[in-house]
């Protein structure tokens, strides 16, 4: 804009010292002219008048250098020239002057000579015998004199064009000046041209609407990267060449790229799994895609899709869904399923097999005791083994449960009254100490835990051992503890002790019955109730459990 003025200033300089000069030249060419022309009538009055008195001998010793003198008869012949010999000049009666001065005793008249360069003026008076005197004078043409006056024009020019360019370029910086100090953050507390004023009224009026607008995008915006951010499926969005426009957090804990910028990055640069990116392509092609892959030992279901704009593809939508624990839990119903099928499948053999001997009379009379001893030892295994299934399948389930504060160590003095038989036979020592300690649960799913645990500390004990039931408090938190000296648990095996029908010692968990279903229990029941267990182990020296239920 400042270059602008300062052309603009510097051709209105120009032009309006040409138009001056112009109208000056005209001005002055045209006083000149008039002068000249009243110097020629008044001569013309003299040289009349003695022309009358004396004759052509008037003319004698004059000097009339400056003027051309030309005399001329009624006729027009020329009776005497100043300049060329009157007998070679044509007639003059159709000039101009000469037919004004015939006419009405005085005429005037100028001509140009386009080869001489230069204007004529011409005067003329009829004498009193009828014969015409004409004074002329020549002028140089405006043409003419411009060059003349060449070298002083361009003097002149060089300094207005100075002075023009300093001039404009001051002024043009007085006048961006304030529009360059405009403050646009707040246009109406500017002061400068008043002209300006219905623009900044104008800016004013449209930095408010932006306002509004930019504080609804970016709440809008906000809304959205909290729903995006929040999702468990990871979120990414792609433009047209598969950099990244945004992603939530877990579709870059999937992608291993927590700490790293992602927004405007390529896709490449944070994974390059191939069917990712098989994906991704697939749907840039215009179509969506489905795949599944292992991203960082999780197991994901990508799914692509292409966003259109119209008829054109403008980014890609990926979605990726972790399925780690669907896969997982896939995999435990069938393992369940199977040993479900396994573990029922044992006893009822033994039982159907214990009863056709019996059935078809092929048991001998003092076997029948030992085969009806044995039926019932599986049955009361399988009993045991669907109410443990289905206990556990409650758990599962989540279903209502009612609540009440109870006694944590009067729930354990039942579990060693009823296990110190059984323990007693084993030649096993079932000790409780500490003190009562109030806690809120569900007292069938309580006394499931603190059985379980004791039962399977008395199971795996070896002969002479003991098992030692503790409870405590450790600040808010109510410690239960059983300690056994049986086999012990490697540390690679504590893990998966809590799977559903697991077993360290598959060899003598035949021996020592049950469902391999108990710890499961416990896990869940623990679950329930917002409960810690935590196992401590060394192989031959024994095991010991630990379940903290969270303080009232």
């Amino acid at each position: 804009m400042n270059k602008r003025i300062f052309h603009a200033i510097c051709a209105a300089t120009l032009t309006v010292f040409v138009v001056t000069m112009v109208l000056i030249v005209g001005v002055l060419y045209d006083y000149f002219t008039t002068v000249q022309q009243n110097l020629l009538r008044s001569e013309i009055s003299l040289a009349a008048q003695g022309t009358e008195k004396l004759g052509e001998s008037f003319f004698d010793g004059q000097d009339i250098e400056r003027y051309r003198v030309t005399w001329i008869g009624t006729d027009g012949s020329v009776l005497f020239d100043s300049a060329s010999d009157s007998n070679a000049m044509e007639n003059h009666l159709q000039r101009e002057e000469i037919r004004e001065a015939l006419e009405s005793g005085y005429g005037e008249s100028a001509r140009y000579s386009s080869t001489l360069m230069k204007r004529y003026l011409y005067c003329a008076r009829r004498l009193s015998d009828g014969t015409v005197l004409r004074l002329s004078v020549s002028q140089d043409t405006v043409l003419v004199l411009l060059i003349g006056m060449l070298q002083p024009i361009m003097i002149i020019l060089l300094v207005a064009l100075a002075l023009s360019f300093v001039l404009a370029n001051r002024l043009s910086k007085r006048i961006v000046e304030p529009l360059n100090s405009l403050d646009l953050d707040e246009p109406l507390n500017n002061e400068g041209y008043d002209e300006l004023a219905p623009l900044l009224r104008r800016i004013h009026s449209q930095q408010q609407q932006l306002r509004v607008q930019k504080d609804t995008l970016t709440q809008k915006q906000n809304e959205l990267n909290a729903i995006v951010g929040n999702l468990e499926e990871g979120m990414i969005l792609l433009d047209r060449q598969g950099r990244i426009l945004t992603a939530n957090r877990a579709a870059l804990n999937l992608l291993n790229a927590k700490d790293t910028p992602a927004v405007g990055k390529d896709l490449l640069l944070l994974n390059r799994d191939w069917k990712l990116q098989q994906a991704v392509q697939e749907a840039m092609a215009g179509g969506h895609a489905t795949e599944k892959t292992q991203l960082r030992g999780r197991t994901v279901r990508i799914h692509a899709a292409a966003i259109q704009s119209g008829q054109e593809i403008s980014g890609v939508a990926v979605v990726l869904f972790d399925i780690t624990q669907q896969e997982q839990g896939e995999q435990l119903r069938r393992e369940f399923t199977a040993n479900v099928s396994h573990e029922l499948k044992t006893p009822l053999q033994s039982i159907s097999g214990y009863s056709e001997l019996i059935q078809c009379g092929m048991a001998k009379p003092e076997d029948i005791q030992p085969f009806a001893e044995r039926i019932y030892s599986e049955s009361q295994r399988l009993i045991s083994l669907v109410e443990d299934i289905i206990n556990l399948s409650h758990l599962d389930e989540g279903g209502s449960y009612e609540w009440k504060e109870l006694d944590l160590y009067a729930e354990a003095e039942q579990v060693r009254q009823s296990l110190a038989e059984i323990a007693g036979e084993k030649g096993i020592r079932l000790m409780l100490e500490g003190e009562p300690v109030i806690i809120r649960g569900v007292p069938d799913l309580i006394h499931g835990i603190v059985y379980n645990l004791c039962d399977n500390a008395i199971k795996y004990n070896r002969p002479e051992g003991t098992v030692t039931i503790s409870v405590s408090r450790e600040g808010k938190t109510a410690v239960l503890a059983v300690k056994d000296t049986g086999i012990g648990i490697p540390a690679e095996e504590i893990h998966r002790i809590f799977e559903r029908f697991y077993r360290v010692d598959k060899s003598r968990s035949k021996e020592v019955g049950g469902t391999g279903l108990g710890l499961s229990i416990v896990k869940h029941a623990a679950m329930l109730h917002d409960a810690a267990v935590e196992v401590e182990s060394k192989v031959g020296e024994g095991t010991t459990v630990f379940v903290r239920f969270p303080g009232q």
